[in-house]
């Protein structure tokens, strides 16, 4: 089901009472409508199957209800209460009903603060919330609102999707300062600002754990090949499951891809992506694996750190020691074991990853010191990492 949410504004009124200016708003080619009021045009060339109006106390819903040959004893009493900031619901039912059987469909009145601080914002999310049904398609007239309210409905158009369960379809502005020499006003679709938030919020993800995966939808939609961008979440795949070889195979395919894609929004956080991703670059496998510890502890994923960290010192011990395959487990086990012997910094980064992997106790009182305060258990895989990696030694410094 489609609702069209439509923004009704306080304006001003002039001697003969029609709202806003009368203009021909251009949906497109071979639809156009001369009417004040955007919302009206908007509904008829959509066909939603509810109309929700949105207004303070002191909107103009006398002069909005009045073009639409309401009774003049009803419109009297709206512009007495319009005038006082003081419309309530009861004075907007019957004028509802009214409309409600003109377009054929259910309409609502929906009464919001004036948004003049953070409480009335919140307030106004929560009725939104409210009035909106779980699985609905919205479409958002933002054009006669106040003009603080466009910012507040791309916020309450993102809320509503991740609280309420509703897909936003279309943001809607009737520009008209834009008016052309024919004196027809543009009609915009916002919707692309929604995606550029899809993108803003696929990079706070990706630095909050490492996943950049969600990027591959967003690439498709933005007109990547779609099995080149499932790569892109094939390799985050590969990476979440310590496999850094995989992940650094597929990245290596898929890198230029990225590089070279010239969609509108790529373009727009394409360089970004391509740094974040930046690690496979390394010479070898223990440096993929250092890159990643340094970038999982600097997200605080500790557990992610230790065992990176660990794994990329275990890849240099199996070169060091003349085993050629360092994918082996038993090449690798042989390898700690005989490293673990001189090397008591390595036995400790294995008592903090265990008990982070496993929630066990570690064996040792300095180990559970450091568990127990994250600014000592960073500081603690900080000196690890210089201590088992020491500049000099190896590709890595």
């Amino acid at each position: 089901m489609t609702t069209l949410i439509s923004f009704l504004g306080k304006g001003r009124l002039d001697a003969r009472r029609t709202g806003y200016q009368q203009t021909t708003y251009r949906f497109s080619a071979d639809f156009a409508r001369s009417v004040a009021w955007f919302g009206l045009a908007l509904a008829e060339h959509l066909k939603p199957q509810r109309l929700i109006l949105v207004g303070t106390s002191g909107s103009m819903w006398d002069a909005f209800f009045e073009r639409q040959g309401n009774d003049d004893e009803e419109i009297l009493r709206l512009m007495e209460a319009t005038e006082r900031e003081d419309v309530t619901h009861d004075l907007l039912d019957l004028p509802r009903q009214r409309l409600a059987e003109q377009l054929g469909i259910p309409v609502v009145c929906l009464l919001i603060r004036y948004a003049r601080d953070t409480a009335e914002q919140v307030h106004i999310l929560h009725d939104l919330a409210a009035v909106v049904r779980r699985g609905e398609r919205l479409c958002l007239d933002l054009t006669h609102g106040f003009r603080h309210l466009p910012m507040l409905a791309l916020v309450a158009a993102r809320y509503l999707e991740r609280v309420a369960g509703v897909e936003i379809e279309e943001l809607y502005y009737g520009a008209y300062d834009m008016r052309n020499n024919a004196d027809e006003t543009p009609v915009l679709r916002l919707r692309g600002l929604l995606t550029m938030l899809n993108w803003v919020d696929a990079l706070a993800t990706y630095d909050k754990d490492g996943d950049y995966g969600v990027f591959a939808p967003l690439l498709a939609d933005d007109g990547m090949a779609a099995g080149t961008a499932e790569r892109l979440a094939q390799a985050a795949y590969f990476e979440r499951t310590s496999n850094p070889v995989s992940a650094q195979k597929t990245l290596s395919g898929v890198f230029r891809a990225v590089e070279a894609h010239r969609g509108r929004l790529g373009a727009l956080f394409g360089e970004t992506l391509q740094k974040r991703i930046g690690w496979f670059r390394g010479a070898q496998r223990e440096d993929w694996e250092l890159s990643l510890a340094a970038a999982y502890l600097e997200r605080r994923d500790y557990l992610r750190a230790a065992t990176f960290l660990y794994e990329a010192f275990i890849t240099r011990a199996c070169k060091q020691q003349g085993l050629a395959d360092s994918d082996g487990f038993g090449n690798r086990k042989h390898a700690y074991k005989a490293a673990s012997k001189t090397t008591p910094q390595l036995r400790q980064l294995v008592d903090l990853r265990n008990s982070l992997a496993h929630g066990v106790r570690p064996h040792t009182a300095e180990s559970q010191r450091t568990l127990a305060d994250e600014d000592r258990l960073r500081s603690r895989l900080q000196e690890l990492r210089r201590a088992l990696f020491p500049p000099g030694t190896g590709s890595i410094s």
